[in-house]
């Protein structure tokens, strides 16, 4: 399962404490290190951009099957592929806002499930109100994440091999699939 984001420094530090088990995908850096007085032999690391590493992991995704991932603007974006999910057009995240699907004034909670990407302009003419009262349809269905899921949308550039990994992990049912699908196309 995928776990997280790491640095190519970390994944130096799990090479050298051996706790890599073993690489997929393709060679990002080579790394040289010192040469061993003893043999001559120069130091030479090769990370990969997927690594697996022993032992027990502590990704919360495997470890229960309620997990949900935290809730953010920038995820929330992403997730909508910056989409007012009234008006149905894209917009720069800074014209975006989280509009609460059945308003915390009513109820509503600031979850996956109650939360939306809306332009600025819907927002505000939704204002309090549900999308009914306010006479706005949704163009899709708010979901909450998994955790293969959540580490796409943290919003890292992805590599081609890390996506394919990834896309693996997502549920055949996600919605994600559809709008990947989308952006490859444009």
């Amino acid at each position: 399962m995928p776990l997280e984001w790491i640095d190519y420094r970390d994944a130096v530090r799990l090479y050298h404490t051996e706790q890599v088990a073993y690489v997929c995908g393709t060679r990002l850096y080579r790394l040289y290190g010192g040469t061993n007085a003893r043999s001559g032999l120069r130091t030479i690391v090769d990370v990969n951009s997927i690594i697996a590493t022993r032992g027990h992991t502590h990704n919360p995704g495997n470890l229960r099957q309620d997990y949900t991932p935290p809730l953010n603007n920038q995820t929330l974006f992403k997730r909508d592929a910056h989409l007012c999910l009234y008006c149905g057009l894209r917009f720069a995240s800074s014209q975006l806002s989280r509009d609460h699907v059945r308003p915390l004034s009513q109820g509503g909670r600031d979850t996956w499930m109650n939360v939306v990407t809306a332009c600025r302009r819907c927002n505000n003419m939704k204002a309090s109100k549900t999308p009914e009262q306010a006479g706005l349809q949704l163009i899709a269905v708010p979901f909450t994440p998994t955790y293969a899921e959540y580490i796409y949308l943290q919003g890292r550039r992805v590599l081609a091999d890390q996506m394919e990994y990834l896309l693996a992990h997502f549920p055949r049912t996600s919605p994600l699939h559809a709008r990947l699908k989308v952006h490859a196309v444009q």
